[in-house]
Parts: structure tokens; sequence; C-alpha cells
């Protein structure tokens, strides 16, 4: 009988979690599309021109490095 009442309070317990959550969601202030477009393009290109930066040293170095090595 004692195990039937944790169970109870455990399954209480993960539905009150997962309305907790739901209440909280409600709350949130979501971005509008054209701000989530615009901040996720922005993302994009910084990505891009950090990698092409990093890429062109990378390659600036190696080339360093083999005429240091003389290969």
């Amino acid at each position: 009988m004692a195990q039937r009442a944790v169970a109870t309070k455990t399954s209480s317990s993960r539905f009150r979690f997962i309305s907790d959550i739901i209440g909280e969601l409600k709350k949130v202030v979501w971005l509008s599309r054209r701000d989530a477009l615009y901040l996720t393009s922005l993302v994009l290109l910084i990505s891009v021109v950090a990698g092409l930066v990093l890429g062109l040293l990378d390659l600036g170095f190696t080339n360093l490095i083999k005429a240091i090595l003389g290969k």
C-alpha cells in the first residue's frame, strides 16, 4: 500500500513538472519572424567571415613553415 502512495506522488510530480514547463513557455517573449531571420543571417555571415579569416591565416602559417623548413 505504501508503494501505491509513492507511485502516485511521483506520477503527480511528473505531471506538475510538465505543466510548470508549459506555464514558463507561455511567459517567453518570442522573437518576430523578421528578427529571427535577421539574427540567423547575421550569425551565418559572421561564421563565414571568421572561417575565411582563419583559413587564410592557416594557409599563411602553413606556407611560412614550409618556407622555414625548406620544403
